[in-house]
């Protein structure tokens, strides 16, 4: 076979440009680089959770805290739209189609109904959607490089802002572009700007629910 230095020659090469994360979240059945939406469908309807990245099924890195923080925004964020009808909320199993060969499952988005297909819940169970806004919870799986090529993907499909939460900082990195961003710590309020006007969520009480403990018993 003819080679190239641009061309991932193994598969050291290949998780080097997925952004370095462990082998054990890549499906290797089928094939990295042969993978499809109709594959990434299948996996996902038998309890997986993966993203289809350049043809290649890449398993989400998932974490029990960081799922308590994101399911906290995610209810947020619907009482928010309850009183401001201005899209939908969807969680880390909410996949969509932002480029053509990328399926990314943000950990939580907001899709504005201008964004929607026919300003309705779709269909399809990858719709080709692009949110307004992507929040990526960081869990220990996660590596800089990752996040950062997931970035760079989400400003280039048309995200207007993607909020990236870090757990063990307690600290919200709110990205406006791809190297534009603000870090907010625990005691900071995080704005909806112009994309969600008056929507005010205080990070103590999101960080917070890291602190819970069982009431003491009398």
């Amino acid at each position: 076979m003819d080679a190239n230095a641009a061309v991932a020659a193994n598969f050291s090469a290949m998780l080097d440009d997925l952004g370095g994360i462990p082998p054990a979240r890549i499906c290797v059945d089928p094939t990295p680089g042969h993978a499809t939406i109709e594959d990434l469908i299948r996996l996902n309807g038998q309890g997986g959770m993966f993203e289809l990245i350049d043809a290649t099924l890449v398993e989400k890195a998932m974490g029990w805290r960081e799922s308590l923080i994101a399911s906290l925004l995610c209810e947020l964020l619907r009482q928010y739209l309850r009183h401001n009808n201005l899209g939908l909320v969807t969680g880390p199993d909410g996949f969509m189609r932002i480029l053509k060969t990328q399926v990314r499952g943000p950990d939580v988005a907001f899709v504005s109904w201008q964004r929607l297909p026919e300003g309705k819940v779709p269909d399809a169970a990858v719709p080709e959607i692009v949110p307004d806004i992507a929040i990526e919870v960081l869990s220990e799986g996660n590596t800089y490089a990752e996040m950062s090529r997931k970035r760079r993907e989400y400003f280039h499909a048309g995200v207007r802002q993607v909020w990236m939460v870090d757990p063990n900082e307690r600290t919200v990195a709110v990205y406006t572009d791809v190297m534009r961003y603000e870090i907010l710590d625990e005691q900071a309020e995080l704005s909806g700007g112009d994309i969600l006007p008056g929507l005010v969520i205080r990070l103590s009480e999101v960080f917070g629910e890291l602190d819970r403990q069982r009431p003491v018993q009398p």
